[in-house]
C-alpha cells in the first residue's frame, strides 16, 4: 500500500484540476473520464467552489482524501454533472 509520505508527495506534485475534474466528470487523480467509463464507481473526495470533486473508489480516493471510500456523501448523478459543466473553465 502507499505510505503517507508517498500520498502527501503526490498531492503536492499534482497539477491544477481540469475543468472536467472540477465538474465531477473526471477522476481528480487518474483523470478517468466518467462519461466514457463503463459503470465507474466514483466517490466524493472534496469540494471546490460549491462543486463535488470525485475520484475513483479505492487508491485514487485514498490519494485524494485519505479514505478509500471518500467522504460519506453520494455524488450527483452524471447527467446533472454534465449539465453543469462549462467547457474551458468553471
Amino acid at each position: 500500500m502507499y505510505s503517507q509520505d508517498s500520498i502527501s508527495g503526490h498531492r503536492r506534485g499534482r497539477p491544477e484540476p481540469t475543468a472536467e475534474m472540477l465538474s465531477g466528470l473526471a477522476c481528480l487523480i487518474c483523470g478517468t473520464d466518467y462519461r466514457n467509463a463503463p459503470d465507474p464507481e466514483a466517490v466524493v473526495v472534496s469540494h471546490r467552489d460549491g462543486k463535488q470533486l470525485l475520484a475513483c473508489h479505492g487508491t485514487c480516493a485514498r490519494m485524494a482524501c485519505g479514505s478509500v471510500n471518500g467522504l460519506d456523501e453520494a455524488p450527483l448523478p452524471l447527467t446533472e454533472r454534465v449539465r453543469g459543466h462549462r467547457p474551458g473553465g468553471s
